[in-house]
């Protein structure tokens, strides 16, 4: 396979693991972030350094270089706190891939053409090795909506569904005739069989403006009108993903 076979990965490794490793089988998932820092020296420092106790198993540069920093077989501290599907604190059950990006707080950048390849390559080697599921490659405001954002609004979704990575609705729900009475309790209970949690606790509106993150990106608001609840309909009923 061509793509496996042009990727380059750089050792850096970080020392922030749990020590004990973990089966094949137990690996399901591929979790992405950004870093939020200003640069990939920053980045490989924060992720490196035993102070922050956070981590990942890679790190992606802006220009396309891939840092391998703990074995995927080692758990990583990237998740936290997190939930999806019947799978609590995520860390034990996936890959993290930090892709280098200023982040929400500090200027938040697109992600360049080369940063996206190089993710769509890893993803394409990890999923093939470990028959990961497209509905299980997600981001880190999915697993932990009340307190995460990450990879955020820029972030290509669309484009990586098109190279087989991760789903997004292949559907156009742009010109629905509006509606105004919008069943609530249907719109988070589609959200409970697409994987999200915390639906009964926490903010509804950033559970709603994360979902618009991932799946409505022109437009978020945290408000739910007809567009967002017909996304969450259609994707509550692909087999793919519920």
């Amino acid at each position: 396979m061509l793509y496996i076979i042009l990727m380059q990965i750089t050792k850096y490794y970080s020392k922030n693991f749990n020590k004990n490793s973990r089966s094949n089988k137990s690996i399901t998932m591929i979790i992405i972030h950004y870093t939020g820092m200003q640069s990939e020296r920053e980045s490989l420092r924060r992720l490196s350094n035993p102070k922050s106790k956070v981590s990942a198993h890679y790190l992606i540069s802006r220009n396309g270089k891939i840092f391998k920093m703990i074995d995927e077989q080692k758990i990583a501290w990237h998740a936290g706190k997190s939930r999806w599907k019947n799978y609590v604190n995520l860390n034990q059950n996936s890959i993290g891939v930090e892709l280098v990006n200023k982040g929400h707080k500090n200027g938040y950048q697109s992600f360049p053409k080369k940063q996206i390849i190089a993710l769509i390559n890893l993803c394409k080697k990890i999923k093939s090795k470990y028959k990961i599921k497209n509905k299980f490659i997600l981001g880190h405001s999915d697993i932990a909506p009340l307190r995460k954002i990450d990879p955020g609004e820029k972030f290509p979704w669309r484009y990586l569904s098109s190279k087989g990575i991760g789903i997004y609705p292949k559907q156009n729900f742009e010109n629905l005739k509006l509606k105004k009475n919008i069943d609530r309790s249907k719109f988070f209970n589609n959200l409970g069989k697409i994987g999200y949690r915390y639906l009964k606790k926490g903010s509804k509106k950033k559970l709603i403006t994360n979902f618009q993150r991932r799946y409505r990106q022109r437009i978020i608001n945290g408000v739910l009108d007809f567009e967002t609840f017909k996304i969450s309909e259609f994707l509550a009923k692909n087999k793919d993903i519920s």
